[in-house]
């Protein structure tokens, strides 16, 4: 009886630290989000009073209006959702046929060619900067979407295509089998067969390449120039002015910023819980 209530004890007190724990972390992480949020209600004047409010005497939209009524910057999130659309259906398509070659062929060099991928992945992003600039400028794609476009790509591609070859992996290769005894071709397995039951893996990939290529500042203040082309990230940059900073419109433009990525999250939250139970019963 001793034993068993010494066991109860630590277990309680394990449980108390995790959610301890857990706490601590859920207040790191959304306190930024919380007086990102409150500030975007505030008066510029109002942003930086002492002692600090989390909710001020003055609640005012003019940030929102201000952002929503200003054609240029709503032009920063249409530039943003049309580069970002661009880079997802893309490197979906292209991560498709790459990871079915990958996962159900053999060949030569295939170890080479996935070496290739995974050192491709493991490059920092800045070191290509000017490189990427001097390409861009050389075939003439400065200051286009395009540009962004096929940045992004270069950089999500890889990792893409290893989550999805490790997902294809996880699907029995009887069905890419049984389409090809009743005549199927390996284009008709992979887009009757593979895609439909992958859902979960292009959900993970999607929404990866989605939050890289919406959150990403430095290439596109790099490849780009006129107010017409910047994005939202560097949008809210741009807020910075020479003698003072629009703080609360860059708070507003920030929340505005954070939703799609959140109603991704929301829409597809149990696509990601299926896409983990699947993979572990399949593997």
């Amino acid at each position: 009886m001793t034993g068993a209530k010494s066991l109860g004890k630590r277990r309680n007190l394990a449980k108390l630290l995790l959610l301890t724990a857990l706490t601590v972390g859920a207040i790191f992480t959304a306190g930024p989000l919380v007086w990102m949020l409150s500030n975007s209600f505030k008066p510029n004047s109002a942003v930086f009073e002492h002692p600090p409010k989390l909710v001020s005497d003055i609640f005012t939209l003019d940030a929102y209006r201000s952002v929503l009524g200003d054609s240029s910057k709503l032009q920063y999130f249409l530039n943003s959702y049309l580069v970002t659309v661009g880079v997802v259906l893309l490197t979906l398509v292209i991560a498709i046929f790459a990871s079915y070659g990958l996962s159900r062929y053999k060949f030569r060099f295939k170890g080479v060619f996935t070496s290739v991928i995974i050192s491709i992945q493991a490059v920092p992003p800045i070191t290509l900067l000017i490189p990427y600039f001097s390409l861009v400028v050389a075939i003439n794609l400065y200051d286009t979407r395009w540009a962004l476009i096929l940045t992004y790509l270069v950089a999500t591609l890889p990792y893409s295509i290893l989550m999805l070859t490790s997902y294809f992996d996880t699907i029995p290769m009887e069905l890419d089998e049984a389409v090809k005894i009743d005549g199927g071709s390996s284009f008709r397995a992979l887009w009757q067969v593979l895609v439909p039951v992958s859902g979960p893996g292009l959900v993970a990939v999607g929404t990866f390449t989605y939050m890289v290529s919406w959150n990403e500042y430095l290439f596109a203040l790099t490849l780009t120039k006129s107010q017409g082309m910047r994005t939202m990230p560097v949008g809210v940059q741009l807020l910075m002015g020479e003698h003072s900073y629009q703080w609360n419109e860059m708070m507003a433009m920030s929340v505005l910023g954070c939703i799609p990525i959140l109603l991704l999250f929301v829409l597809f939250q149990r696509w990601f819980v299926g896409g983990l139970s699947a993979g572990s019963v399949k593997a």
